[in-house]
């Protein structure tokens, strides 16, 4: 039998995880840790990464670098990916975690400037890192990119239909990544559903207990985490392409 305990050690590894410092970009960067892996924690404030990676290395003992990035920022991008190879010499996995999905009133007060953040945080920047990423990786040890997505992207709805418009470009990158990089490079895509984050805080209590959802809660962040972990390591060492909902049963109509 395969021991799934050494499939899944990332000991050596340098996973990137940007959007890390919150939600279930925190979870992925903690359990990819815990698996061994040294981790660069990367999200748009740097007192928060270093924060982040403080505790990380505290509780795993492994290395954590923190770094400021915009993903919707282009040389921002490129500065994440140089420094990640600056300071740790090698470049294993890449999350593509970091999101947004401002609000609006409607539809066509949705403005210029609101549609163009959103698809350049959302769908432009892990275009760009995931292109350097999959490109140093091609050339070197192989690895994986991981996609963090949304459910909404099969469903998309009016109150957040550009969100989900790049989103959707996102499942699409995906499979782009995966034929562009293999066979030394795997590229997956997770999509959540209705997750307890910071996004839910505002919600309706009744919303919240997630009476809505067949398995009749919302997710937990931490229950990501073990999923992006098989899909970095060698545990899921035939699986590429694949768009996989997380989401409690609520999209099985689709």
């Amino acid at each position: 039998m395969t021991d799934i305990t050494a499939l899944q050690d990332l000991t050596g590894k340098v996973a990137v995880v940007t959007g890390a410092t919150r939600g279930i970009g925190r979870a992925i960067v903690q359990t990819l840790a815990e698996a061994g892996a040294d981790v660069v924690v990367a999200s748009r404030k740097l007192d928060a990464c270093e924060a982040v990676a403080a505790e990380i290395h505290a509780s795993t003992g492994r290395r954590a670098e923190p770094v400021a990035c915009h993903v919707g920022r282009w040389d921002d991008c490129d500065r994440l990916i140089a420094e990640t190879l600056g300071r740790l010499g090698r470049l294993d996995v890449l999350v593509n975690n970091a999101g947004m999905s401002p609000l609006y009133e409607s539809l066509d007060a949705v403005t210029e400037e609101l549609y163009d953040k959103t698809l350049a945080v959302n769908l432009r920047g892990p275009f760009r890192l995931g292109v350097l990423a999959g490109t140093h990786m091609a050339d070197h040890d192989g690895g994986s990119i991981i996609n963090i997505g949304t459910t909404g992207s099969l469903v998309a709805s009016t109150n957040e239909l550009p969100y989900a418009c790049a989103k959707a470009g996102l499942n699409a990158l995906t499979v782009g990544l995966a034929d562009a990089f293999a066979p030394k490079v795997r590229v997956n895509a997770i999509l959540p559903g209705p997750f307890l984050t910071d996004i839910t805080n505002s919600w309706p209590e009744e919303a919240r207990e997630g009476g809505f959802v067949p398995l009749g809660r919302l997710g937990r962040p931490a229950e990501i985490g073990p999923l992006a972990l098989h899909l970095a390591s060698a545990a899921s060492s035939f699986t590429t392409g694949a768009i996989i909902r997380v989401d409690g049963g609520i999209t099985r109509k689709v």
